[in-house]
C-alpha cells in the first residue's frame, strides 16, 4: 500500500437546480453530481493526464461491461493506442477502506475486460498491479507505471 498523492487540480464546481454540488467531467463533457467517489476519480483522471501522461482520448469513464448476466460499469478504463485495454481503475470513496472485497470485485471486473494494469484507489491509498493472465498471476508495484512505461510492460 502506498499514499497516492493526488496534486490539486482546477476543478470546475457548480451546483444543480436543487442545490446539489456539480462537478464539470471533462471526459464526459458534462456536470456530473459531485460524489465522495466521483471527487476520486475526477483527480485520478486529472493525475494520469496531467502527471503520468496517459492520453485523455485514450480514457472510458463508466465503460459498460456484462458479468453473470449483469451489466456492470467500470469506474475508469484507460486504452493504449490500438484501443486495447492497459489500465482498469476502481475507484471508492475516500471513507471506504481497500479491502479484499474491493479487490475481488476489480479482479472480476478484469477477467472480462483483460487489461494488464490494476488499480485500487480511494484517493488516500493505492494498489496497483500487473496482471499476468496466461500465467495466472499477479505483480504488486509499488506504483503507477507511467503510459510511456505502461504501453511496454
Amino acid at each position: 500500500m502506498q499514499a497516492l498523492d493526488l496534486p490539486p487540480f482546477d476543478a470546475k464546481l457548480t451546483q444543480s437546480a436543487t442545490n446539489q454540488p456539480l462537478i464539470w467531467d471533462g471526459l464526459r463533457r458534462k456536470h456530473v453530481v459531485l460524489t465522495p467517489e466521483e471527487w476520486v476519480r475526477q483527480h485520478v483522471v486529472h493525475y494520469l493526464t496531467g502527471h503520468l501522461g496517459y492520453p485523455r482520448g485514450l480514457l472510458a469513464l463508466e465503460r459498460g461491461l456484462r458479468y453473470n448476466q449483469r451489466q456492470k460499469r467500470t469506474d475508469l478504463l484507460a486504452l493504449d493506442a490500438a484501443g486495447q485495454p492497459l489500465l482498469l481503475v476502481e475507484c471508492k470513496a475516500p471513507a471506504v477502506p481497500i479491502t479484499a472485497a474491493v479487490a475481488h470485485q476489480a479482479t472480476t471486473y478484469n477477467q472480462t475486460i483483460g487489461a494488464p494494469l490494476l488499480l485500487l484507489t480511494n484517493g488516500l491509498v493505492h494498489y496497483c498491479w500487473r496482471v499476468n493472465f496466461e500465467k495466472r498471476t499477479n505483480e504488486r508495484l509499488e506504483e503507477i507505471p507511467p503510459f510511456a512505461v505502461a504501453v511496454r510492460l
